[in-house]
């Protein structure tokens, strides 16, 4: 199978190097030291198209194919440091502009998509909790049919855009007894009495991405922002994690992508022992690893989007890529901070944040660990 870009895929990715380059720049380490949201590069990712696109033109998006979307954001990772940007648009776009383009109502998708897609909307999403983070499906947060509205109370732990949210995709069960059966989806506007960003996360990496804890408190939800069937929650979130695990891993290919020629260069120009580093064979052999994980990482994730386009399922092939590609992102980002020895080592550099932000690879869109047992039920085991 043929994974290279055709020319209009080319150029699309190519625009979006250089429209990073150009608008997702700034000082960024003072950025991730203060942990600033780039509000104004939100604003700019969204009059170039990004937060809209795969959505169908009549919602206010740009009708993109999944292929033509992972180039794009290959090519913003390759293009900005600010991965906490990207992870921020990434959890806007799979968790909770996806689950109301696939699972809502027309009114629904009249209402909300226009605004998600154009930036004036923020969206989040609600699914782990203090007690449930892997075993999401064992969450307490409670849903209460009362007449038209739905009651929830419960709270929902590390929000992905908690703070600067308009509109949150959550879970919550109508009744424990019935398990994953009891899982309902809801679309919950943020000004919504009983709603609570109750405190902000500090990370280690992704800085500039807002994670925060969200509490519902006697939040009336009406019937019409259910997103899809009561009890069908489970569906609308497996939904969402198939294609965040696929597309979330092409910003991680750009990142692999850039440090891959940032190390080539610099193994090339560094002399130590009166030759360039690279002459070295524990130097050049890093470099050769980070070519490889390169090279069987891309296959990888352009394979979802082969399936999806296909009609294909593409669940236990998104819990591949996300294992694969993953682990091997934050290999690559070690390997950069070794070749670039006491600098890597330095912030001013901008190599230990990269090494920083890979960390959540393994832990974000679920852990390699559940990434296994999804991989390992595909098996039959």
């Amino acid at each position: 199978m043929d994974f290279d870009l055709n020319e209009d895929q080319k150029r699309l990715q190519d625009e979006a190097i250089a429209f990073a380059r150009a608008a997702l720049g700034g000082d960024m380490i003072q950025r991730d030291r203060e942990q600033q949201f780039n509000r104004e590069g939100w604003k700019k990712c969204a009059e170039f198209g990004v937060l809209g696109m795969p959505v169908p033109p009549q919602y206010g998006g740009s009708g993109l194919g999944i292929t033509e979307v992972i180039a794009v954001m290959e090519g913003l990772g390759y293009g900005t440091r600010d991965q906490g940007l990207l992870f921020s648009m990434n959890a806007h776009l799979w968790t909770n502009t996806l689950p109301i383009l696939q699972y809502g109502t027309e009114e629904q998708k009249t209402k909300y998509l226009p605004g998600l897609c154009d930036g004036t909307l923020v969206g989040a999403n609600g699914a782990s909790e203090p007690d449930s983070g892997s075993d999401v499906f064992a969450m307490r947060t409670r849903a209460e049919k009362q007449g038209d509205c739905y009651v929830l109370n419960g709270a929902k732990m590390f929000v992905t855009n908690a703070q600067a949210a308009d509109l949150i995709v959550a879970y919550a069960t109508i009744d424990p007894k019935y398990g994953p059966m009891g899982i309902t989806a809801f679309i919950i506007e943020r000004n919504t009495p009983g709603v609570t960003v109750s405190r902000k996360i500090e990370k280690m990496g992704l800085r500039t991405s807002p994670m925060g804890e969200v509490v519902f408190e006697n939040c009336r939800v009406p019937v019409a922002n259910r997103l899809g069937r009561e009890g069908r929650g489970v569906e609308v979130f497996e939904c969402s994690m198939e294609w965040e695990r696929g597309c979330i891993l092409a910003n991680c290919l750009g990142v692999m992508r850039r440090q891959l020629e940032e190390c080539t260069g610099y193994a090339r120009q560094r002399k130590q022992f009166g030759q360039p580093i690279g002459k070295f064979q524990s130097v050049a052999n890093r470099i050769v690893d980070m070519k490889v994980r390169l090279d069987t990482c891309r296959p990888l994730v352009y394979r979802i989007a082969a399936l999806k386009e296909a009609g294909r399922p593409a669940f236990v092939e998104a819990a591949v890529a996300k294992l694969y590609v993953g682990e091997s992102f934050q290999k690559s980002c070690l390997n950069a901070v070794q070749i670039f020895g006491g600098y890597g080592f330095m912030t001013e550099q901008e190599i230990e944040r990269d090494l920083r932000d890979s960390i959540g690879a393994t832990l974000y869109s679920g852990t390699s660990e559940i990434q296994r047992n999804i991989i390992a039920r595909g098996l039959g085991l």
